[in-house]
C-alpha cells in the first residue's frame, strides 16, 4: 500500500543566483503533525512563480521515495532532505511510469486528481546545487506530478493513499512528459492526450500545437536559404523625409523565393566605420514580387537606419538572410483588422498586398495612426490597395494634422486610442495584426479584446526583440540592450540582430543565455537546460555546441541559447 512519507511546505523567497536574484519557493521543508489541504495550497506554502507553479492544477506537487534513492546513487550523494525536490507529499510508491493523468487518490481527509507532470526547471538544479537536474528528471523519466484538490482536509506522515479512481486512456505521467519534452513522440499519444479532461488546460495547448504540427498545419516552413546570401539594391526611393525603402533583387536578375506577408528581413550593413551592424526590417511589399522591399525609419543616431537613408544606392551589394517570422497572415474567411502606428504600418502593409492580389472578399478593416501626411509613408499605396478591395474600410488618425489636411486625408483628428478602437464598431469576429510601440500594442489588444474579439485571433508585432519571459527573477529597472560590462571577450563574435547588439563572447560566460542577460537583450526562457522550446531562437550563421545537451535539439536553422556556447561567428535573431 502506497504512503504518505513526509509533507513539506515552505514560503517564496529571495535566493542570490549568477548575479541575479531569484523569487523562489521551492525551498519546502518537513511539517510534523496534521497540515491542512486547501485548494490552491497547503497552509503555510507558497509560490514564486505562479505562472509555472501553484494554482488549481498545480496545487500539491509529488515525489517519490524511490527517486530520491535514484539520484543519491546517481549524484553519489547521501544529504538529501525531504521536499529537497521541491515537493509538497514525499510518497512512498506511486512512481512516475505507473501513476496515470487522471488518476485520483484519497490520503488522510483530502481526495486529490492527478493533472500534469512537474514543469521543470531552473530552480530545483539551483535548490540541489546541481544545474543538469531538470533535464535529467525528464531523461530519466523521474519528474513527479502536480495535482488538484478535490476535496480539502488534513494530511499527515504516515497515512496510507488509497486510489479511488483511475483516468481514462492509462497514459502515464512519464509517459506524457515524454510527450512533451522528448523527441520521436507518438502521434496517437498526443492525440489520447488531448481527450483526458483532468490533464491540464496548459499542458492540453501544448499538445493542441504538437498535434497541428504533426498535421503539417502548425509547422514553419524553412527558410528559403540558410545563413547570408548576397542581394543587389535594385532600387532606393525616398518616401519622405525620414522613410527609405529600398527594393532588393538576385543579382542574376532571377525571381527572389517568396516570403509570407508580414514577415521580416536581416541585413549585415557595410556601414562606412568599418563594422557590420545587422539589423531586422519587415517586409514592405507583395510577398510574392520575385524581389523584396523594406521601408525604414531614420531613427536620431541609428547607425544602421543612417546608413540606409543617406549613404545607399542602387547597385549596392548587401548580405540577407531569408524572410523568417511567424507574424504573417493566416487563412481564413473572417474579416481582418490591420491596426498599425507609425512605421508599423510595414508588415500590415505587405498583408494588404496579399490580399489585394488575391483578389480577397474579406472584410478588410485598415486603421493607422500617424502625427500628420508628412510623417504617413506610403499613404497612397495603401490607399489604392483598399480601393481594390470589395469590402475595405479605411480609418486614419493624424494627431497633429492642420484641419485642411484632415479634410483632404479623410483622417480623423487624434491618436488611435483604446477609446477610439471601440468607437469603430469592429466586427467581434476579426483576425486582427497590430504592429506598433509597445504601449498602442498593449492599448489595441485591451480594446479588441474589450469589443469580444477572441485574443486567440489578436496577432501583434514588436520592432524589436519580443518582451523577456525570465520566470522567478525578480524586477529590475528596464535598460536598453548594451554592450556587457567588463573587459572584452577574446570568443567568438555574438550578433544578436534584432536587438543591435554585436560583442566578443566573455571566457568566463557559460552559454548564449548568459550573455543576452549580460547585454540586458530581451530573452524568452523558463529552463536553461534544454527541455523547453521557449528559448529558441534563429541562427542565421555559425555554430554552436551545447552543454548540457538538450534533451531535443532544436530544428536546422535554429539554436536552444539556454544552453549554446558559440563555436565561431554566430548571428542570432533576438
Amino acid at each position: 500500500m502506497p504512503s504518505l512519507v513526509s509533507v513539506n511546505v515552505g514560503l517564496p523567497k529571495d535566493v542570490p543566483w549568477q548575479g541575479r536574484t531569484v523569487h523562489t519557493g521551492v525551498w519546502k521543508h518537513p511539517v510534523s503533525g496534521p497540515a491542512m489541504v486547501r485548494r490552491l495550497n497547503i497552509d503555510g506554502d507558497g509560490q514564486g512563480d505562479t505562472q509555472g507553479h501553484g494554482g488549481e492544477q498545480r496545487a500539491v506537487l509529488v515525489y517519490q521515495l524511490d527517486s530520491y534513492r535514484y539520484w543519491e546513487r546517481h549524484f553519489g550523494r547521501d544529504d538529501f532532505e525531504f521536499g529537497q525536490f521541491g515537493e509538497n507529499l514525499t510518497v512512498d510508491g506511486l512512481p512516475d511510469d505507473e501513476v496515470c493523468i487522471g488518476d485520483r487518490y484519497r490520503i488522510g481527509e483530502a481526495e486529490f486528481e492527478v493533472t500534469q507532470p512537474r514543469v521543470t526547471c531552473y530552480r530545483v538544479g539551483l535548490r540541489l546545487g546541481e544545474p543538469e537536474l531538470p533535464a535529467l528528471l525528464v531523461g530519466h523519466h523521474r519528474p513527479g506530478f502536480y495535482m488538484r484538490v478535490l476535496r480539502e482536509g488534513h494530511v499527515e506522515a504516515g497515512d496510507e493513499i488509497v486510489r479511488t479512481a483511475t483516468g481514462p486512456g492509462a497514459l502515464t505521467v512519464a509517459d506524457t512528459d515524454a510527450l512533451l519534452y522528448l523527441p520521436d513522440r507518438d502521434p496517437a499519444k498526443l492525440r489520447l492526450a488531448l481527450n483526458i479532461p483532468a490533464l491540464s488546460p496548459g499542458w492540453q495547448g501544448s499538445f493542441r500545437d504538437l498535434v497541428a504540427a504533426d498535421e503539417g498545419s502548425g509547422h514553419p516552413a524553412r527558410p528559403a536559404w540558410d545563413g547570408f546570401r548576397t542581394l543587389r539594391v535594385a532600387d532606393v526611393i525616398a518616401e519622405n523625409t525620414t522613410v527609405t525603402s529600398i527594393r532588393l533583387a538576385a543579382p542574376d536578375g532571377s525571381r527572389l523565393p517568396a516570403a509570407r506577408a508580414g514577415q521580416y528581413l536581416t541585413l549585415r550593413l557595410p556601414v562606412s566605420d568599418g563594422s557590420a551592424p545587422v539589423r531586422s526590417y519587415s517586409l514592405s511589399s507583395a510577398p510574392d514580387g520575385g524581389s523584396y522591399r523594406i521601408s525604414v525609419k531614420h531613427e536620431p543616431h541609428g547607425v544602421a537606419s543612417g546608413y540606409i537613408n543617406a549613404r545607399l544606392r542602387a547597385g549596392t551589394v548587401l548580405e540577407v538572410a531569408a524572410p523568417r517570422g511567424d507574424f504573417v497572415l493566416t487563412e481564413g474567411a473572417g474579416p481582418v483588422l490591420l491596426v498599425s502606428a507609425g512605421i508599423g504600418l510595414t508588415p500590415v502593409l505587405s498583408m494588404l498586398h496579399e490580399l489585394t492580389a488575391a483578389r480577397s472578399h474579406r472584410e478588410v478593416w485598415w486603421v493607422h495612426g500617424a502625427r500628420s501626411p508628412r510623417e504617413h509613408p506610403l499613404a497612397a499605396e495603401a490607399h489604392a490597395l483598399l480601393d481594390a478591395l470589395p469590402h475595405s474600410r479605411e480609418h486614419v488618425f493624424y494627431s497633429s494634422a492642420t484641419p485642411e489636411e484632415l479634410r483632404r486625408a479623410h483622417a480623423t483628428a487624434g491618436h488611435v486610442t483604446k477609446d477610439a478602437l471601440i468607437a469603430l464598431d469592429v466586427p467581434a469576429d476579426a483576425t486582427a495584426y497590430i504592429c506598433g510601440p509597445a504601449p498602442f500594442m498593449a492599448d489595441m489588444t485591451a480594446a479588441l479584446t474589450a469589443v469580444g474579439i477572441d485574443p486567440a485571433r489578436i496577432h501583434t508585432e514588436l520592432f524589436g526583440a519580443l518582451p523577456p519571459v525570465n520566470p522567478g527573477l525578480t524586477v529590475r529597472a528596464a535598460r536598453p540592450p548594451h554592450q556587457p560590462s567588463g573587459p572584452p571577450g577574446t570568443g567568438p563574435t555574438v550578433t544578436f540582430a534584432r536587438s543591435g547588439i554585436s560583442t566578443s563572447f566573455p571566457d568566463r560566460t557559460g552559454s548564449v543565455l548568459e550573455l543576452a542577460d549580460a547585454c540586458d537583450v530581451p530573452a524568452r526562457w523558463s529552463c536553461r537546460t534544454g527541455v523547453c522550446h521557449t528559448c529558441v531562437t534563429p541562427l542565421l550563421t555559425g555554430r554552436v555546441s551545447y552543454e548540457p545537451a538538450p534533451l531535443e535539439p532544436p530544428p536546422d536553422g535554429e539554436v536552444l541559447i539556454c544552453c549554446a556556447r558559440p563555436e565561431s561567428d554566430v548571428v542570432l535573431d533576438m
